[in-house]
């Protein structure tokens, strides 16, 4: 596949974290503003906010986040920042994304959940104005948080859904807070109506992505584990689930220790509903171009296979159904002159 159609083409991506795909200069930006001090030179910067050459665990991935919380404590900054991730997308022609992010990372100081979400979505709001990108939000709960605050960040999410939030998510440390952990503020989160997606299988653990199907979700963050557990393909296929898949960011992570790990060809033999996403652009230095080249390289991906999975995820879409079919078919006219290549 070329690189430069790949480039072209439109995309969907579900699974992007705000705070990981901060670009350099709005980070700077970000900096500036909160009076922290950062390197002066962009490699060294880049060092700081990336994901370690020599990372080993999720927990070693994630440090580079340390860096970004202190500068995302505002309103004007979370508002930058929703711009900022939505220009990126916009600049690989993305069409439609959804921006998930925790509140509770944002409210160190004076924001309450409510203003660090209305903060987001008025971000998402005046980048879709200005590149023509529909953007949502997602809100995450924190695995390892006390269910009282996580069930206050849902309760002011919801009634924002269909106005800029498309819905929820659990993420944090997987290993030591399993689905379990979280039961109540899952079932919390579902009765105040939040569509829900969920961070399960990244940590060798395919028991949890087997739990959050039998907790009704039906929209799956990375599903690594899924690959070594052929019976838990087939419950994953006719549930209808979606495995929301991030390929970089899994090697990175050792989510997944090699390609042989990874559950693509397996869950693509298995005829299960597969979408391609960055996870983290600043974090795992990448962009949803590049992961589909990665995919096409490693996998033998075509621009048909491409236009399936954009279209799997436009029909996983937190928005109306009537959106829904009107991405999906933008979609296919964008992808007909290249459906028959290579």
């Amino acid at each position: 596949m070329d690189a430069q159609i790949l480039h072209q083409l439109g995309k969907v991506e579900l699974h992007c974290h705000l705070d990981g795909s901060l670009s350099l200069p709005v980070i700077r930006r970000l900096a500036a503003q909160a009076n922290v001090s950062l390197p002066a030179d962009d490699a060294a910067l880049q060092a700081k906010v990336c994901a370690p050459p020599d990372a080993q665990s999720l927990m070693d991935y994630l440090r580079p986040f340390d860096v970004i919380r202190p500068l995302l404590q505002t309103a004007p900054a979370l508002r930058l920042a929703a711009h900022d991730v939505v220009a990126q997308a916009a600049a690989e022609n993305v069409r439609y994304i959804e921006v998930r992010f925790a509140p509770e990372f944002s409210m160190d100081g004076e924001l309450s959940a409510l203003e660090a979400i209305e903060a987001v979505i008025a971000g998402l709001a005046a980048a879709s104005a200005e590149f023509g990108v529909q953007a949502n939000a997602l809100v995450c709960g924190m695995r390892q948080s006390p269910a009282p605050v996580t069930q206050a960040i849902f309760a002011a999410a919801a009634p924002l859904v269909g106005r800029g939030v498309g819905g929820g998510d659990f993420a944090g440390n997987e290993a030591a807070f399993p689905p379990a952990t979280v039961a109540a503020s899952l079932q919390f989160a579902q009765s105040l109506g939040l569509p829900m997606t969920f961070h399960a299988g990244e940590c060798h653990c395919a028991a949890n992505i087997a739990d959050a199907l039998a907790a009704g979700v039906r929209r799956i963050g990375h599903a690594t584990a899924i690959g070594q557990d052929p019976a838990l393909i087939q419950r994953f296929v006719a549930a209808g689930a979606v495995a929301e898949l991030c390929l970089t960011s899994n090697l990175q992570t050792k989510a997944a220790n090699n390609l042989a790990e990874f559950p693509f060809k397996a869950l693509r033999a298995a005829g299960a509903k597969i979408t391609i996403n960055t996870d983290n652009r600043t974090v795992s230095n990448t962009t949803l171009a590049r992961e589909y080249e990665l995919f096409g390289q490693l996998f033998g991906v075509t621009y048909a296979d491409l236009l399936a999975f954009n279209q799997t995820a436009a029909a996983a879409a937190f928005i109306p159904p009537e959106q829904r079919e009107a991405l999906s078919r933008r979609l296919a006219a964008e992808y007909a002159p290249y459906v028959d290549r290579h």
